[in-house]
Parts: C-alpha cells; structure tokens; sequence
C-alpha cells in the first residue's frame, strides 16, 4: 500500500508539473523559441549529469554509448523529441495553450494507431472506438475552421512516434534521455554562443530571463525522474489515467488564465476528444482487471 501511495504521489507530481509547464515558457515571452530550445538541451544535460551522478548510474550510460548502433538511434529519437520540445514552447508562446493540450490529449490513440501499423497490434472495440471519436474531433475542427489543428497533432505524432522509438531501443529513461540531450548538447552550445555574440540575446543580460533559461534543465528533468519513479510503482493503467492530469491542467491554462478563445465549434471538438479519452481509459482499466 505504500508503495502505491508513494508512486500516486510522484506521478501527480510528474503531470501536474507537465501540465503547469505551459506557465514557465510564457516567463520567456521575450526569448525566441529555438533559443529557449537550444538552452533547454544544454541545461538538460547539465542536470541529467547531477542526478547520474547522484544515482550512481553512470555503468548504464557507458554501458549504452559503447553501442554504436543504440547511439545512432538515440540521436534519431534525440531529433524526434527535440523537435516535440520545440513545437510545444512555439505553440505556449503563440498563445496556442489550449492546442496544445488537444495534442497530449490524443496522443495515447495515437499510440495504439501506431502500434497497429508498425507493430503488428491489433485494435479491439474500446480502442477502435476511441480512436475514431478522435479522428471525429479533428474531423470536426477541420469542417469548422477549414484547417487542420497543426500544433496539437504535430506534438501528438512527434510524442508518439518519439515512444515508439524509445520502446524498440529500450533504455532506461533518465541514462536514456542524457545521450539524447549530450549528442544535441554541442550544435545547441554553439547556437547560443552565436546568438550571444551576434545578436542581443536577453541570457546573462536579464537576470529573470537567464534564471528561467538555466531553470528549464530542472523543468524539464525532474518531471521525467517523477515519472520514472512513478512508472515503478504504478501499474501501466493507473499511469495511463494520471497522464489526462497535465492537458486537462494545460486546458485549463488556456482558458481561464490566458483567455485563448473558445467558442462552441472547438467545444465540440474537445467534446469529442474526452468522449474517446473516456472510451479509452475504460479500456485500460478493463484490460487491467483481466490481467
């Protein structure tokens, strides 16, 4: 019982953090989202280091980067979730909060849709019906605005297919996401070094802005450490459904807190997300009781 009460508790940890998270980029308005990326690579792996260095775990991270094979495709899934971290800070700072939790929201049908054309998965009825209440939420949003919600399904199929590559590695996260971050660790460097002298950027100008530049290593590690402990713990339903924790919060973000508009065509859409986020925890907490 202990153990379940303490893995609850690191993983409401991990997903309210994910889901305030929208509220720290903002504090970096002033800073271009490729910047705020290229800082948050290099202030990653600084932290990924301490707590290596802390757990004692550095034998897994020379265990992996002996293996060339794992390390180029550590780099690959390195872009992947780069790319993911970049589309969400552009997303907050555009204002697209609410977007942006439409995405996270979809992203575990995603999953399964992914698992059934790569891994040869099949969908049961739950799932196959979650699935389309999905695709008929964005259906929705494309009849009603004409467009595609770009940002939401890009960070779904980048988070998506980002798992997908993690699973057919098979490292253990924090060793794991360390060589990802240390192999950008050098283009990202360099990047900042740039802007720092060609450009007027606000790091080591403004004190607040070089606060929040340094802090998102800690933002962005200390969630996945969280999780990690969490993922231990817990089993994978009872994860499953705490994940609807951090865009519920982010949703909650967008609209009550930086009034991003919401009118009745996206509540139908959302309507139609939740219907299908309802259909396919059922899913998961049936299959669990058989299990």
């Amino acid at each position: 019982m202990n153990q379940q009460l303490s893995g609850v508790l690191f993983g409401l940890a991990a997903f309210v953090a994910w889901g305030f998270l929208p509220a720290y980029w903002k504090q970096l308005y002033a800073v271009a989202p490729f910047e705020i990326l290229c800082h948050r690579v290099i202030w990653s792996c600084v932290f990924l280091c301490l707590i290596v260095s802390f757990q004692k775990r550095w034998w897994e991270v020379r265990l992996i980067a002996r293996d060339y094979a794992n390390l180029k495709k550590l780099l690959c899934s390195g872009l992947l979730i780069s790319f993911n971290w970049f589309i969400y800070i552009w997303a907050v700072n555009t204002d697209h909060v609410v977007e942006t939790s439409l995405g996270y929201y979809i992203t575990p049908m995603v999953n399964v849709l992914i698992g059934f054309l790569l891994l040869g998965e099949r969908f049961n009825r739950l799932q196959l019906m979650a699935i389309l209440c999905a695709l008929a939420g964005v259906s929705y949003s494309l009849f009603a605005y004409g467009d595609l919600p770009l940002f939401a399904l890009t960070l779904a199929f980048s988070f998506a297919f980002y798992g997908y590559a993690r699973k057919k590695i098979g490292v253990a996260p924090i060793p794991g996401l360390l060589i990802e971050t240390s192999v950008l660790v050098v283009p990202a460097l360099g990047y900042v070094l740039y802007r720092q002298i060609f450009f007027e950027s606000l790091f080591l100008v403004q004190l607040n802005i070089t606060f929040w530049l340094i802090g998102a290593g800690v933002a962005t590690s200390l969630p996945l450490l969280w999780f990690a402990a969490a993922a231990r713990k817990l089993k994978l339903s009872t994860v499953g459904i705490l994940q609807y924790i951090a865009p519920t919060i982010a949703f909650s973000l967008g609209i009550f807190v930086y009034r991003e508009p919401f009118d009745w065509h996206s509540s139908i859409t959302f309507a139609l997300i939740w219907v299908g986020v309802f259909i396919y925890c059922a899913d998961s907490i049936i299959r669990a009781r058989r299990l």
